[in-house]
């Protein structure tokens, strides 16, 4: 399966911070943005990534993540010039995509807690695959409605009235056939390709699974000056009471078998001295003190 993280966009909604740097690099508490999706989708095991963004901010990207093979993973860029629908991302990605299944994540969605997503990415089959989380305020987001027996009917794009408070995450897992539902799919009356329609369309086929995330689950949208803080707060407030890291790609790598011990321990001693470094270092240490009690 093949992996998307979609970071572009205007940013109008964090301005003027945008002005200095694409949202999906602005900070969230400790790291850039892009690495909590980043982490996301290496956790349920992807190794070959394509990231889009614009074409003024791509070589900020590029510059932060390269190659990506310090996280035992490829990376490969793909400019969108002008924002068109979170849908259009599949055809700016098609030659990557090939004949695989993919997964879309949202680079300003910061999800924590379980293993839906890598569940899920294992199950996968065919179809599409979306997931229902609990919120205040549907009206916002991509609104699943639910039959008696817990079988999704129908998904409405910021409905008026909500038939239902579970909202659709920006994390989508789609077969091959995604391709040709995009290709045959009409703009929106805003212009744009959506990703509402795209599971519509599974829906109608009876091909689209979607998954409740339990309570324990949570999901941000780092998209405003007050969510990214609210994020900020949230990722300081568990790292600090658990003592581990969110959104560290380096760790995930390791801990999903894709980065061996050797070469997560050559890619710590490559950075200059800083918490980020030193929180690795203990990763190391405490995996090479397990393997020695074996």
């Amino acid at each position: 399966m093949k992996g998307i993280i979609l970071a572009g966009g205007a940013g109008s909604r964090l301005y003027p911070l945008t002005l200095v740097a694409s949202k999906q690099l602005q900070p969230v508490y400790d790291k850039p943005m892009v690495y909590y999706p980043l982490t996301t989708l290496i956790e349920g095991g992807i190794r070959e990534f394509c990231l889009i963004s614009t074409p003024h901010d791509l070589p900020r990207f590029r510059q932060l993540l390269g190659d990506g093979s310090r996280f035992g993973v490829t990376i490969d860029y793909r400019e969108q010039e002008k924002p068109a629908g979170i849908a259009q991302a599949f055809l700016i990605a098609e030659s990557f995509i090939g004949k695989d299944s993919v997964t879309l994540i949202l680079g300003d969605n910061i999800f924590y807690g379980g293993d839906a997503f890598g569940r899920a990415f294992g199950e996968f089959k065919s179809g599409a695959t979306i997931f229902g989380y609990h919120v205040n305020d549907p009206e916002r987001y991509g609104v699943v409605e639910f039959d008696a027996n817990g079988q999704a009917i129908s998904i409405e794009e910021k409905p008026k009235q909500p038939k239902s408070n579970y909202a659709v995450p920006g994390l989508y897992i789609y077969d091959n056939t995604v391709l040709d539902i995009v290709k045959n799919q009409k703009p929106s009356a805003r212009g744009e390709l959506e990703i509402t329609d795209v599971n519509v369309s599974y829906l109608k086929r009876g091909q689209l699974r979607v998954q409740r995330l339990t309570r324990g689950f949570a999901w941000l949208d780092a998209g405003t000056s007050s969510s990214l803080h609210e994020a900020s707060a949230y990722v300081q407030t568990i790292e600090k009471r658990a003592g581990v890291k969110i959104g560290c790609p380096e760790e995930a790598s390791f801990r999903a078998g894709i980065m061996s011990l050797a070469q997560l321990e050559e890619t710590t001693d490559k950075m200059p001295n800083c918490e980020y470094r030193a929180y690795l270092n203990d990763v190391v240490a405490e995996a090479k003190r397990l393997k020695n009690q074996k």
